[in-house]
């Protein structure tokens, strides 16, 4: 079992959590994902596989192998500490270890993880303190990842983690088997321009998150808007021909969450306990990508991302990749 080859070959992909509120089984998502010319599907939660026991495992791989897909797995937090780690599914290393069997059965060259949230930044000690505990919680599986052969793929989750914090997570667990999930949409939920994210992660990155988003200022703060991809005001066209660029071989994949807003007020000074190693400049270009977007009117949170959604998407990349 290998990483992902460094090809100059854009593979795109799709992570199926995109498609959660239609309640597919496996087996559909896989046969949709075909229908759509997608070439990696990206199963970022173990309840998107719908099961891990192994007969239904195997028969996933075998569908996937005729369907001449590729496959990718991951899970939610390894930090015991974050207010989304799921105990009731056992330690990090059990639940590590079990992803690693999945991994392998799979052939998925990687496994998917976070360490948290944003509101974990809002906790005693800060991201730091989940930082650190998904550390001792890689340390203590780097023999098992590197014995099966498989990269760890961390990502920037929910403004878990600003960018320069995950590149140091990155290089203190050991390069040799931990990389980034990088995600788009998630560096504006870090108040950070996308752009700037791509350009310090991507010698780590092993597979993406790509989302489009709209960013401007308003009474409230700035504003996040995930969009379908075309739709937002990042210029996500210049992002994907970076990615292409600097991360070659790697799955472009969707993973599309629309009717999401959030706003972020930064003009309270209480709002920036969560953020004390923030650097002036990395927030300024924040900023000044905000400055640029004009509001859009308020959407109400309960509305799915539809398949509609996910297809004019997929569209979208497929256009921005036949031009890159």
């Amino acid at each position: 079992m290998t990483t992902p080859p460094a090809s100059s070959a854009s593979r795109l992909g799709l992570d199926v959590y995109s498609l959660r509120s239609l309640n597919w089984d496996a087996l559909a998502i896989l046969d949709f994902c075909a229908e759509q010319e997608v070439k990696v599907v990206h199963f970022s939660e173990p309840r998107l596989l719908g099961g891990l026991d192994r007969a239904h495992v195997e028969r996933v791989r075998q569908r996937a192998e005729w369907l001449g897909l590729d496959l990718e797995v991951g899970m939610l937090a390894i930090a015991a500490t974050s207010g989304i780690f799921d105990g009731s599914a056992g330690s990090a290393d059990e639940q590590l270890a079990r992803m690693i069997d999945v991994a392998l059965a799979l052939r998925s060259p990687l496994i998917r993880c976070v360490v948290g949230n944003s509101l974990d930044r809002r906790t005693p000690g800060g991201i730091d303190r989940h930082i650190e505990g998904a550390l001792d919680a890689l340390r203590r599986v780097r023999s098992r990842v590197m014995d099966a052969g498989l990269k760890l793929a961390v990502e920037n989750h929910s403004g878990d983690m600003q960018s320069r914090e995950l590149k140091t997570l990155i290089e203190e667990a050991g390069t040799d088997f931990v990389g980034a999930c990088i995600d788009s949409g998630n560096a504006a939920w870090g108040l950070e321009d996308p752009h700037d994210v791509l350009d310090r992660l991507a010698p780590y990155v092993l597979t993406s998150h790509m989302r489009d988003s709209a960013i401007w200022i308003s009474p409230e703060g700035i504003n996040v808007e995930w969009t379908r991809m075309g739709d937002g005001t990042v210029d996500i066209a210049r992002y994907v021909r970076t990615f292409l660029e600097k991360c070659p071989g790697r799955a472009v994949s969707l993973e599309v969450i629309t009717n999401r807003q959030r706003a972020f007020d930064f003009r309270d000074r209480g709002f920036w306990d969560a953020y004390p190693k923030m650097r002036a400049t990395d927030f300024a270009r924040f900023l000044v990508l905000a400055e640029k977007g004009q509001p859009r009117p308020a959407v109400a949170p309960d509305l799915p991302t539809t398949l509609e959604d996910v297809k004019a998407s997929i569209a979208a990349m497929r256009a921005l990749l036949a031009q890159s």
